[in-house]
């Protein structure tokens, strides 16, 4: 790790705070329909879409109506883009006369996108026309990410409102966040990665012949729209199949970390405006202090496991394992960048992750196993870690001999029952969906290299789709039937299996009364709370995949440096 490398870091640390701090006052503004600078534009059009919709746009639901509408939704857009991808022989703004994609990898690729997950098992310059990526993928990059939005918006209102159990209008949260926060931020950052060189245009592909003499054909297309909402949304889905190591979706250093600071920008924003919305500043801070101790902990392992060259390679005169790395951003960079993927719920990748280090896949697999609360993605990240702060305060409320509470409200068992069920959804995905991947003969076909580094191929794998990530080992051959379909399944279950249960949360504490501090309440803005968040976050999510982790990748680690 070199000089350059901790000046870059800093820099990227300042710059990311140095926008989210601003843009978590204007995402409070926002949630409490206050005054901003876009009301001029935005207010006439919101206005407009209630006007055409009718007034169920203003009617408020509780947790059960605003959990409906986001899956009616939801499953509306999924099933459009079913139906896009099919018929994507016979839709336009196709110049290279794609064919329509088949049924089990459509359905992969319409679940995908509409759970926020982007999991591609697929070429996106080879199988997609530019209408599919435009009509199709794009739209739903900005609905998922306005869904997850929309939901951590309605969870806040659940623990600052009192005696009342409306959550807010699902419909008019989607149609806000996007007006508001999505699109204009997505239009600054596109005009900035086409003034970089990414492409946006509707041109067939190019074909040319290289320095060597080979013809090779070049893809281009409405890329930079895309890759705007791709890293602030949380998607990561690339247009390219490359993804983030393409030149065409990250052309140049600049954009590399324009990029990595826009995966984190909303995640980070939405945190540290959690207390003003709630009420209380204060309890912004165990929060984002949790999440930056454990990414700076992650990323210094990943770093650290990176660094350490296989004796083989030593002999040789290497001095990096530059594998699977673009040489434009070297080590540092591609290990940085994959932290912060994982670490919130983007999934684009700009190095080969199944090139890393055996020890270095443990970071971002640790990010996702804990739920994604590491900032995590648009909205869930937030809503996730509130998860681990009911338990947390029901720890703390055994501890002391008091009915645990939060924001003035009372944990009760209703809600704890509820945070187990959302806390349980992930392993129950991860390591039941990969027993049976491994077991079945359809499943493990999957699987292209043996022993440990195939287990940690598979864990990754349902690990990613669960958490609704999207990045893999590009080792594992996810396009098959099974895993089309299975994986699909996941992604459901591990959007949806959350948002039920937080929303329920979020709806009991809503109708309860707010019982002012005393001196035996447990302070949940100190270092204390602090540091039993940040332990329950590392023990009830880390070491219950601790097998899995020592049969994988440590397992291999141990294996390469054996000899």
């Amino acid at each position: 790790m070199t000089s350059f490398d901790i000046l870059q870091f800093l820099a990227f640390v300042a710059v990311t705070v140095a926008m989210a701090v601003p843009c978590a006052g204007y995402l409070a503004r926002v949630f409490a329909k206050a005054p901003v600078f876009a009301d001029f534009l935005f207010s006439r059009i919101e206005n407009a879409v209630i006007v055409i919709a009718g007034p169920q746009m203003e009617r408020q639901q509780n947790w059960t109506a605003y959990a409906f509408s986001a899956l009616i939704f939801n499953v509306t857009g999924g099933a459009l883009l079913f139906i896009i991808l099919l018929a994507q022989g016979w839709l336009p703004w196709n110049p290279q006369h794609l064919a329509g994609v088949n049924p089990a990898q459509a359905f992969n690729i319409a679940v995908a996108f509409m759970t926020n997950t982007d999991w591609q098992s697929y070429g996106g310059e080879t199988t997609l026309s530019y209408f599919s990526q435009m009509a199709g993928l794009t739209v739903q990059n900005y609905l998922s990410a306005a869904t997850g939005l929309a939901v951590a918006f309605a969870v806040i209102r659940g623990f600052a409102r009192k005696e009342n159990p409306a959550l807010g209008n699902f419909y008019a949260d989607v149609v806000r966040v996007t007006l508001y926060i999505l699109l204009p931020l997505a239009f600054i950052f596109a005009l900035f990665l086409i003034w970089q060189g990414v492409p946006q245009n509707m041109h067939a592909y190019v074909q040319a012949v290289g320095l060597e003499g080979v013809k090779q054909t070049i893809a281009q297309g409405p890329v930079a729209s895309q890759e705007a909402i791709k890293m602030l949304g949380s998607n990561g889905g690339g247009f390219f199949n490359a993804n983030g190591a393409h030149p065409y979706e990250n052309p140049t250093p600049l954009t590399g970390f324009a990029e990595m600071v826009a995966i984190l920008l909303l995640p980070v924003a939405l945190v540290l405006a959690f207390g003003r919305m709630a009420g209380d500043r204060r309890q912004s801070w165990p929060l984002i202090t949790s999440m930056t101790v454990l990414f700076l902990v992650v990323l210094a392992f990943g770093v650290a496991a990176e660094m350490e060259i296989h004796p083989a390679l030593a002999a040789l005169g290497g001095h990096a394992n530059m594998e699977g790395k673009e040489t434009r951003f070297g080590v540092f960079n591609s290990v940085l960048w994959t932290v912060a993927t994982t670490a919130t719920s983007n999934g684009a990748v700009n190095s080969m992750l199944d090139s890393a280090m055996p020890l270095t896949g443990i970071a971002p697999l640790f990010n996702m196993l804990i739920g994604e609360v590491i900032f995590g993605g648009v909205g869930c990240g937030l809503y996730g870690i509130l998860i681990y702060v009911l338990i947390t305060v029901f720890i703390a409320g055994l501890m002391v001999g008091r009915t645990p509470e939060y924001l003035g409200k009372k944990i009760e068992s209703y809600e704890m029952k509820l945070a187990i069920i959302a806390m349980m959804i992930y392993p129950v995905c991860v390591l039941g969906g990969s027993v049976i991947s491994l077991l079945l003969p359809a499943g493990a076909a999957s699987i292209t290299a043996p022993g440990p580094h195939g287990l940690t191929q598979t864990v990754y794998a349902y690990a990613s789709a669960a958490a609704n990530n999207g990045t893999a080992f590009a080792g594992f051959n996810a396009d098959t039937v099974y895993q089309n379909v299975v994986l699909a399944l996941v992604m459901l279950v591990g959007r949806f299996g959350v948002i039920v249960p937080v929303l329920a949360i979020a709806g009991s504490l809503a109708g309860k009364k707010a019982t002012p501090p005393s001196t035996g309440t447990f302070p949940t803005h100190g270092l204390m709370f602090t540091v039993l968040l940040t332990g329950v976050i590392v023990m009830f999510g880390g070491l219950t995949y601790f097998p899995a982790l020592a049969l994988g990748p440590v397992a291999e680690h141990l294996s390469l440096f054996a000899h």
